[in-house]
Order: structure tokens, then C-alpha cells, then sequence
């Protein structure tokens, strides 16, 4: 009877490490996103599921060209998957033509392939705060982000992490550029 109470215990405990540890890896370390419509298209789908690390910008700051995941500040449960583009201290513009500037020299960058159409808030030049980040999706004319009002500038306390691996389509799975 001892050893069946002592194995009930051992069982006990190891299921509540299990969950203990479960728990700390999605809150503190990553979680799943679901990609939702075309804002990021070629890099990620309708659909896709991606991995976002929640440690490393705990320890080192958000880089330009890294994709971002950040709450939706009007609805609950909703995330944004964007690029990061402007960085803290820069000013960022987007000229008529569709070419974006950074400290007015022309970004090179081989992620949204097109000129942008509608440049938004960027038409004119938006200084960014120290702790503010200008974020757009691959897919520029397909894309809400830092150009409208709906999403705006990202402050880095809103970072929730960094996307860095597909999951899901499964063909297409692994680390993301």
C-alpha cells in the first residue's frame, strides 16, 4: 500500500513539473501564431503557423528586418506579424514614388519587392522615439501597419517577440529570414 501511495505521489509531482515547465515555456519563452491574410506575402501565407521567441529580446534589442509579432491594440487576442524597418532615433519617410528613406537615404532591402503606393502617416518624415519602432509588412500594398493610424508606431514594450520559425505548412517549414 506504501509504495502505491509513494508512486501516486511521485506521479503527482511529475505531472506538475510537466505543467510547470509547459507553462514557463509559452509565457516566457514562445508561442504559436497563426498568420492570418497576405501582409507578409512571400515571406509567410495565409495560414502559416510560426514559433515567436520571447527570450532573446529580453537580452539584446529588436533588429531592422526582423519580424516582429505585437498585439492589436483594439481587439483582444489579436496579433500583428510585421517587419521591422525603422529603428529607435531614425526618421523614416516614404516619398511619393513609393521609395522608403532612412535618415533620407534610400532603404535597400530585397523584402517588399514593390513601391509602395499609399506611404500614409510616411509621406512625411516620422521621427522615431527611443523606444518606437516603424514596422511594414512584405506584402507593402497589401499590408496595415506603421503607415496608418489602426497600428501606428510599435513601442518596444509591445514587442511580444521575434518570428524565427514556420511550423506549419509543413513543406515549408523552418527557419524564417
Amino acid at each position: 500500500m506504501r509504495a502505491f501511495v509513494n508512486d501516486i505521489i511521485g506521479l503527482c509531482l511529475y505531472l506538475a513539473i510537466i505543467l510547470g515547465c509547459t507553462y514557463l515555456a509559452v509565457h516566457y519563452v514562445a508561442q504559436r501564431t497563426q498568420v492570418e491574410g497576405f501582409s507578409m506575402f512571400p515571406t509567410l501565407s495565409d495560414g502559416d503557423h510560426v514559433l515567436v521567441d520571447k527570450l532573446t529580446y529580453r537580452f539584446e534589442e529588436p533588429k531592422r528586418y526582423d519580424i516582429i509579432v505585437f498585439p492589436y491594440r483594439y481587439e483582444k487576442e489579436t496579433y500583428y506579424v510585421k517587419r521591422i524597418i525603422g529603428l529607435p532615433g531614425e526618421t523614416v519617410r516614404i516619398d511619393a514614388q513609393g521609395t522608403i528613406f532612412i535618415n533620407n537615404v534610400a532603404l535597400q532591402e530585397h523584402y517588399g519587392t514593390e513601391a509602395v503606393n499609399a506611404p500614409g502617416y510616411a509621406l512625411l518624415p516620422r521621427k522615431l522615439e527611443d523606444n518606437e519602432y516603424f514596422v511594414l509588412g512584405d506584402n507593402r500594398n497589401d499590408s496595415v501597419d506603421s503607415r496608418s493610424a489602426q497600428v501606428g508606431l510599435v513601442r518596444r514594450a509591445e514587442i511580444i517577440g521575434r518570428a524565427f520559425w514556420r511550423v506549419r505548412p509543413f513543406p515549408e517549414s523552418g527557419a524564417m529570414e
